[in-house]
């Protein structure tokens, strides 16, 4: 039986952060992955390229039961300190308008700075083992696999959430945590695409790729401006996957498809300088094409010239078009997410080592708590957050 300090289960980008900083504090740290390559869905993130962290992250970007637990790790560990890595091993990145930060060349370079750090900090990474079991000891933990049992003083699970299956994503941290009597907070797909019900589906099939900037709006109030992606099953893009974590089922979205133009004004204009054209040309001017002669072929906007627009008419159109309401039908789920709402409730962690309360030793950083970030980078800035803080201590 192979006796370590520290056994991190998972190599995602939370668990490696980890296993380096208690690599570097020189305890013995053994990571165990059940994948054939570590950080694997750091490899498929941002096209491929990576979105590893964004200049604006605050707590404020991030959805967790206790919104207070997310300013410790952030404030400790922020996306200055990520940068300041990535520097020192001279990683080539770029800056985008909402603060993403992007591999120049790809994915595989974070995940090889990552890696190096696990080198130079001793610890040994073992991939194709899949734990079967944890179990409490007198001085820690074991932890058995396929291929043998090891035993620990320190167990950090850092084994994701039920995010992309296909990469091997299972319930076992969340299992972990309730085999010692942790809090498992109701868990969904977050920054997941919606699917139509038939209708919508049926009338809106015809534009799929056909993308729009937008205000997409929450029914509790919640905000984004960004695209949406007519897709050939519902609507994605930036702002759909943003208000994702946001919806709950039943519930409609309310979406601005002109938030940089006021309509009215702008149908006002129109009479001034083109009162005799049609409204759905004029309209084909400003919006897609193909989506003004659905909305006209249902009869959303009115079959006439712009002078033939009653007053009525023009409020109705304006409210239409500045406060489009669709009911989703769901979400395509886990298969698409790109994270996991819900999780572990962090009210049994200790904000500032993410140690179990109930359970000395016991470590969950990570996907598998409750604490989901914003599209853009946010999420693996509390990933490097969150690891950083429970290596000091695991």
């Amino acid at each position: 039986m192979t006796h370590v300090d520290v056994i991190v289960i998972g190599a995602g980008a939370a668990g490696l952060m980890c296993a380096a900083q208690a690599g570097y504090r020189g305890r013995s740290v053994t990571v165990l992955d059940m994948g054939k390559k570590p950080g694997r869905k750091i490899l498929i993130s941002g096209g491929g390229r990576c979105n590893f962290t964004n200049e604006n992250a605050s707590p404020s970007n991030y959805l967790c039961a206790n919104p207070h637990f997310v300013k410790s790790c952030l404030s400790r560990y922020t996306q200055h300190d990520f940068v300041e890595l990535v520097d020192r091993h001279g990683l080539a990145y770029h800056h985008k308008t909402l603060g993403q930060l992007f591999c120049d060349n790809s994915a595989q370079d974070i995940v090889d700075i990552l890696l190096t750090e696990c080198e130079w900090a001793g610890v040994t990474i073992k991939l194709r083992s899949e734990v079967l079991n944890v179990a409490k000891t007198a001085t820690g933990y074991s932890v058995t696999t396929e291929q043998e049992t090891l035993t620990c003083e320190s167990l950090v699970v850092a084994s994701g959430g039920l995010t992309m299956p296909k990469l091997g994503a299972t319930p076992i941290g969340y299992k972990i945590a309730e085999q010692f009597g942790l809090k498992i907070l109701p868990t969904m797909a977050a920054l997941v695409p919606f699917t139509l019900h038939q209708h919508d589906k049926d009338r809106f099939e015809g534009l799929s790729g056909i993308s729009i900037p937008c205000e997409v709006a929450s029914e509790d109030g919640t905000v984004f401006k960004e695209n949406i992606l007519f897709t050939h099953r519902g609507l994605s893009g930036p702002a759909i996957l943003q208000i994702s974590s946001f919806w709950r089922a039943g519930q409609a979205v309310t979406i601005n498809l002109l938030p940089e133009i006021d309509l009215k004004q702008q149908l006002a204009d129109w009479r001034e300088t083109q009162a005799q054209k049609s409204l759905k040309n004029s309209l084909a001017i400003i919006l897609p094409k193909r989506f003004v002669e659905i909305l006209h072929d249902s009869n959303a906007i009115p079959d006439c010239n712009i002078n033939q627009l009653t007053h009525g008419q023009i409020d109705a159109l304006a409210d239409y078009i500045h406060a489009w309401q669709i009911k989703p039908n769901g979400t395509e789920g886990y298969r698409t997410a790109e994270v996991t709402l819900g999780g572990v409730d962090t009210d049994e962690l200790s904000s500032k080592t993410f140690e179990a309360k109930k359970a000395k030793g016991l470590y969950f950083i990570g996907e598998v708590t409750d604490v989901t970030g914003w599209l853009g980078g946010y999420n693996f800035q509390y990933a490097w957050s969150c690891g950083f803080a429970a290596g000091q201590y695991a």
